[in-house]
C-alpha cells in the first residue's frame, strides 16, 4: 500500500483498488471506511471440521462438580467418529460497497465506530481465536446432553453459504412473510421522484448536520436556482420529507429567493415525524417486508435509519432475525411513505424492502407464530436409510427443546454465571466476573483493560485501555467511576436493561437445560405421573388415573422462579438440590431489586417441527446455490441445473418452529453432534475471522 496525491492503491481480495485522493485526510477516511467493511463482515475462508470427541475433558470445572452431585452425568450417546464440517464463505458483495453504507449514526447521530469494533477482532489472528475457544463452552457444560432419536449419526457442512440458511417470519394469523412485490401503493399525497434529486449533496450534509444538532447553526438557507413556484414547492417537500424535524419558509435576500430550514420543535422532532404533514385518510405506520442478508435486525434497521435520517425507534417489529442468513420479516414504521422506503431500494446493499401497505397499528415483540426455515445441509455422508430415519424422527417425534449455545456466551466466563452472582445478590462477584483477567485470547485493548483493573482496581484508569466505551465492561467501568466502589448496584445498572437481564435468564436456561436431560435419562420419553402440562394457561400435575391421556409433547418444564410449581416426582427436588448448590433458596426468588426477582415460565420439553419436508440433492460445485430465494424468484434467476450425479451430496430440510426455539437444536438432532464452537475449534484452528 502507498500513498499518493491523486490515488490510494490497495491489494485487497486479490483485486487491485484505485480509490480517488484529495488529501491526507481522505486517505483516512477510504481506510477507515475498508477497516471497518473488513471488520464488519465475517470473511471465514477454510471449512472447519467438527468431529465427536473420543475422549473428555479431563478436568471438570466446579459447575460440572455440582451438577455431578445431583446427580451421574448421562452420557450422549455412542457417535465418535462422526462429524460435521462447518466452512462459511466470503461476502457475497463487494466490501468496498458495503462499506460505502455502513458507517451509521446511533440516536445522538454519532458514528458507531465504537460498536463495530466492539465486535470486530483486533488481530484477525484465527490461532487467537482457536485459543479463545478452548476455553469456551460445549454442549454438555450447559446441560445439552440427551437425543431423543435412535438414528445414526452423519456428517455434512452447515452454512457453507449463509445462503444456505433461509427464514421466514410466521405472522399470528399463520401468514408466512415473502418479499414477492416491489409496486409501491397509489397515494396522491406522495412527492414527486424530484424530491429525492432536488437537493444537491452539499445541501443534504449541511441538512443533516442541523436536523441532528451536529453544528451551531440554527438555520440551514438554500439558494433557488430557475426559481419558480414549482421548484419552491419540491425544495419545501423534498426538505420536510428527507430532514424530519425541520420546517421551511421561503425568504427574499439581495433579490434572490432562498429556502430557510430551521428546527420548529426542538430535538423532540426527530423522534416525533410532524403530525399535520401525514395525511389523515392514510395509516399513520407503513409496513414492509424486509429482506436482507448477512445482517441482523437491529443493524438492518440501524442502516434503514440512517438513510432516511430518523430515529430507530420509529420502527418497530416481531422478533430479531439471525445475521448469518438470509432472512424475510415483516417491519413497521411511523408515518414513513412506501415511495420513501422504496427509493432505498436503489442504494442499499444486502437489503430488499417491499409489499408496502399503510396501517394504523405497529408490531409488538413476540407477536408471531413462530419462523419457516430453509436449510441446506452441503456434502453429507449419510446413506439415504440414515437420512430417511433421522428426518422422519424429526417430523413425528421432534427435538429436546434446549436453549441453543448462543444463549450462553462464547467466552470463558459464560453469561449463567454472571447471572447467578446477580440472583445471589453477589455484587463484588459480579463486577469481578466481568471485568477480571480470563483465559483465552481475548482483543488487545480488552487484555491490557482488564490487567489494569486486577492491578489497581481503578475504573477510570481501566476505562482509559479501552477505545471501545459501549462494550458491556466500557459501561460497568463508567458505572464505577460514576457512583464508587461502594454502589456496585447503581454502576451495573449504566449497562442497558436487556443486557442485565440476559445475564438472569441465561441462568435460568442453564437449569432448564440440566433439569430436561435428567427428566429424560430417568424417565425416558413418555409422559409419567407427576410431570406438568398447561390447560388454558396454567401449569397442572398429571395424576395417575389421568396420565394415559397425555404423551411427551404434552409434558412443559419450568424455569425456575417465584411464581411456578415443580414436578412432583424426583425432578422436583433435583431443581432444588441444584439451586441449593448454587446457594440459592428455590422458595424465594423474589429479588431486592425487582428487575431481577425472577416469577419463572413453562416450557415443553420436546417441540415437534410442523411442514417438515425435504429431499437430497447432488451438486458438483459448493458455491452454487441450491434453491431459490425470494429476490432470486423477484429478479428471474434461474437455478443452476444440477447433475444427477454429481460429486456430492446435500440435504435441504423444511421446517416450521414456534417462537423462542433454535433451529440449530433441530440440526443436532438430525446430525447428532455437538453445535458448540469450542468443539468446532479443539479439532481445527483454522477458523479464519
Amino acid at each position: 500500500m502507498f500513498y499518493s496525491l491523486k490515488v490510494l492503491v490497495l491489494l485487497t481480495q486479490g483485486q487491485l483498488l484505485k480509490l480517488p485522493v484529495k488529501s491526507q485526510s481522505s486517505v483516512h477516511q477510504w481506510l477507515s471506511i475498508l477497516h471497518c467493511a473488513l471488520n464488519m463482515e465475517t470473511v471465514e475462508m477454510t471449512s472447519v471440521s467438527l468431529k465427536r470427541p473420543h475422549s473428555e475433558d479431563g478436568v471438570a470445572n466446579a459447575d460440572e462438580i455440582k451438577r455431578q452431585k445431583i446427580s451421574e452425568k448421562p452420557k450422549t450417546g455412542n457417535n465418535s467418529g462422526q462429524n460435521i464440517e462447518t466452512v462459511t464463505e466470503q461476502p457475497e458483495k463487494s466490501l468496498l460497497e458495503d462499506a460505502k453504507n455502513e458507517i451509521i449514526p446511533n440516536e445522538e447521530g454519532e458514528e458507531q465506530e465504537d460498536e463495530e469494533l466492539e465486535e470486530s477482532d483486533e488481530d484477525g489472528d484465527p490461532e487467537s481465536f482457536a485459543d479463545m475457544m478452548k476455553h469456551g463452552l460445549t454442549e454438555s457444560d450447559v446441560g445439552i446432553t440427551k437425543f431423543v432419536s435412535s438414528h445414526k449419526g452423519f456428517s455434512g457442512i452447515l452454512k457453507e453459504r449463509y445462503s444456505d440458511f433461509v427464514v421466514h417470519e410466521i405472522a399470528k394469523d399463520g401468514h408466512v412473510s415473502h418479499l414477492d412485490d416491489f409496486s409501491v401503493p397509489v397515494d396522491d399525497e406522495d412527492p414527486s421522484e424530484e424530491t429525492f434529486t432536488v437537493l444537491s449533496d452539499e445541501d443534504k450534509k449541511r441538512l443533516e448536520e442541523l436536523q441532528l444538532f451536529k453544528n451551531k447553526e440554527t438555520s440551514v438557507a438554500i439558494e433557488v436556482i430557475e426559481d419558480s413556484k414549482e421548484k419552491r414547492t419540491i425544495i419545501h417537500q423534498a426538505i420536510k420529507s428527507l430532514f424530519p424535524g425541520l420546517e421551511t419558509k421561503t425568504e427574499d435576500r439581495d433579490g434572490k429567493k432562498y429556502i430557510i430550514a430551521y428546527h420548529a420543535a426542538g430535538k423532540k422532532a426527530l423522534a416525533n415525524p410532524r403530525k399535520h404533514s401525514w395525511p389523515k385518510s392514510r395509516g399513520s405506520y407503513c409496513h414492509f417486508v424486509l429482506y436482507k442478508e448477512n445482517k441482523d435486525t437491529m443493524d438492518a434497521i440501524n442502516v434503514l435509519s440512517k438513510f432516511l435520517r430518523v430515529k430507530p425507534n420509529i420502527f418497530s417489529y416481531m422478533g430479531t432475525k439471525d445475521k448469518r442468513a438470509i432472512t424475510v420479516q415483516e417491519i413497521a414504521v411511523l408515518r414513513i411513505t412506501a415511495q420513501r422506503l422504496a427509493h432505498l431500494n436503489k442504494c442499499l446493499m444486502n437489503f430488499k424492502l417491499g409489499n408496502f401497505s399503510y396501517k394504523n397499528h405497529p408490531l409488538k415483540l413476540g407477536e408471531l407464530q413462530g419462523n419457516h426455515f430453509t436449510v441446506v445441509l452441503r456434502n453429507i455422508t449419510g446413506t439415504d436409510d440414515q437420512i430417511e430415519q433421522a428426518m422422519q424422527s424429526l417430523r413425528e417425534i421432534g427435538f429436546i427443546n434446549y436453549y441453543g449455545m448462543q444463549r450462553f456466551g462464547t467466552t470463558a466466563v459464560p453469561t449463567y454465571q454472571i447471572g447467578r452472582a446477580i440472583l445471589q445478590n453477589n455484587w463484588n462477584e459480579v463486577m469481578d466476573l466481568i471485568l477480571k483477567p480470563r483465559p483465552g485470547a481475548e482483543k488487545g485493548y480488552l487484555v491490557k483493560c482488564r490487567e489494569e483493573w486486577a492491578k489497581t482496581k481503578d475504573p477510570a484508569a481501566a476505562l482509559k485501555k479501552l477505545p471501545v466505551k459501549r462494550c458491556v465492561e466500557g459501561q460497568l467501568l463508567r458505572g464505577l467511576s460514576k457512583y464508587g466502589m461502594k454502589n456496585i448496584i447503581s454502576a451495573f445498572g449504566i449497562i442497558p436493561r436487556n443486557n442485565r437481564l440476559m445475564y438472569i435468564h441465561s441462568y435460568q436456561s442453564y437449569v432448564w437445560n440440566n433439569m430436561v436431560s435428567k427428566r429424560i435419562e430417568d424417565y425416558g420419553l413418555k409422559a409419567i405421573p407427576g410431570d406438568l402440562i398447561l390447560k388454558g394457561g396454567t401449569a397442572v400435575h398429571i395424576e395417575e388415573d389421568d396420565v394415559d391421556n397425555y404423551t411427551i409433547h404434552d409434558v412443559v418444564m419450568p424455569l425456575p422462579g417465584f411464581d411456578v410449581i415443580y414436578p412432583k416426582h424426583k425432578i422436583g427436588e433435583a431443581y432444588k438440590e441444584m439451586l441449593v448448590a448454587d446457594n440459592l433458596d428455590i422458595n424465594n426468588m423474589r429479588h431486592k431489586i425487582r428487575d431481577y426477582s425472577l416469577s419463572g415460565a413453562y416450557r415443553k420439553i420436546i417441540i415437534r417441527p410442523q411442514n417438515v419436508n425435504w429431499e437430497v440433492v447432488a451438486y458438483d460445485d459448493p458455491k452454487i446455490p441450491l434453491f431459490s430465494t425470494d429476490l432470486d424468484k423477484l429478479e428471474g434467476k434461474p437455478l443452476p441445473v444440477l447433475p444427477t450425479d454429481g460429486k456430492f451430496r446435500a440435504l435441504k430440510m423444511e421446517f416450521s418452529l414456534p417462537p423462542s426455539t433454535y433451529a440449530t437444536m433441530a440440526i443436532r438432532e438430525v446430525l447428532k453432534m455437538d453445535t458448540s464452537i469450542k468443539n468446532q475449534t479443539q479439532l481445527n484452528t483454522t477458523w479464519l475471522r
